[in-house]
């Protein structure tokens, strides 16, 4: 078990080194500057080139990334000044001159636009694409096991064949057209019964009470994005189902006297969701992708409308904060999910 983590873990380790590679030299070579796009337009050349020395723009580029990693890695050595005015940390020990080696969280810097800390801005914005992510899994986990089980159990009949149909539509539809024809449907058209509105997030702003917690706005972007899963969903729970209920245990449990919702739900799904799980925890994490145009078209508040609306902006170290802890989502949910696969089927050893 120990060493089967610390493996997992040490190729999470690498995937997260090689978009942190990617993502610096993606964006390193992206038009604009980057002391301009802090200062704006108007400002003097003296303190565009002061602002150049604090981001390190005057070094060369294997330098830069030397510094760009001393900057995300716990372990780094910075200035007094700098460590005071940016980071969450401990000091370890000192170093020469005003150096110190320290333990922290990871800096992602500052944003060009609003001067504030990325991790800020993003540790504000997470929560709500998480919960919109969670959201649209738990949609189209209990609404695809149930259609994918309905639909292996009544194979051939119309209930089967319009669960199919229905899967298929899902998988075929963009998120982003999807989210606009929901959005004006039930948003706009119906929006009188249906008491939904084309954009919301979590929370409304009252010009009495202040916030207020509005849990409908989640609705239309989960089962927006939550569509396209549990198109996926529907037809691997059918194929395993369809699989597993042709099993000798299957007619032995049968044959024992067990109620058919008993043989179904508690011999026959648990033993058919291993392709469900590995769908589920990917789409999981995929969602964190995908919900970045969803969030945008319904102006939910999360990571995906932040980075949108930064890349608009040249606001590039929010939208590279935004990728690296996205990516670090990626690599704990596969830990999570292949932790979950043993759990689910005990034949399954974790080595």
């Amino acid at each position: 078990m120990i060493r089967f983590l610390l493996r997992k873990t040490g190729y999470g380790l690498l995937v997260l080194m090689g978009v942190v590679v990617l993502v610096f030299f993606l964006f390193n070579v992206l038009p604009g500057d980057p002391a301009r796009l802090t200062l704006g337009q108007r400002a003097d050349v003296s303190s565009l080139e002061n602002v150049r020395k604090e981001l390190h723009l005057d070094q060369p580029v294997g330098m830069q990334f030397l510094f760009y990693l001393n900057d995300l890695l716990p372990l780094g050595v910075h200035e007094k000044k700098e460590a005071a005015d940016n980071l969450h940390y401990i000091t370890l020990f000192p170093l020469s001159g005003d150096k110190i080696a320290v333990l922290k969280m990871p800096y992602l810097r500052r944003s060009y636009q609003s001067k504030k800390p990325v991790w800020e801005i993003l540790t504000e914005a997470l929560p709500g694409t998480l919960l919109l992510a969670v959201a649209a899994m738990l949609f189209a986990t209990i609404v695809g096991i149930g259609l994918g089980v309905l639909s292996a159990v009544k194979q051939n009949t119309w209930m089967d064949t319009s669960a199919v149909l229905a899967s298929v539509v899902g998988i075929s539809a963009p998120s982003f057209f999807a989210g606009i024809v929901l959005a004006y449907l039930l948003g706009f058209v119906l929006s009188d019964y249906t008491g939904l509105h084309m954009t919301g997030s979590l929370f409304d702003i009252d010009p009495f009470k202040g916030r207020v917690l509005n849990l409908r706005n989640i609705i239309l972007p989960a089962i927006t994005l939550g569509i396209r899963p549990l198109a996926i969903i529907v037809q691997l729970t059918r194929s395993a189902m369809l699989d597993v209920l042709h099993q000798d245990y299957i007619r032995t449990a049968y044959a024992k006297g067990l109620s058919a919702s008993r043989v179904i739900w508690h011999h026959g799904l648990r033993n058919a969701l291993n392709p469900v799980i590995t769908a589920i925890t990917g789409w999981l994490a995929e969602l964190l992708a995908g919900a970045f145009f969803v969030e945008y078209i319904f102006g939910w508040k999360g990571i995906g409308k932040v980075t949108v609306d930064a890349l608009d902006k040249f606001d590039f170290p929010v939208v590279m904060g935004a990728i690296l802890i996205t990516a670090g989502i990626f690599v704990i949910v596969n830990l999570l999910a292949d932790l979950l696969y043993a759990w689910v089927d005990p034949r399954i050893k974790l080595q």
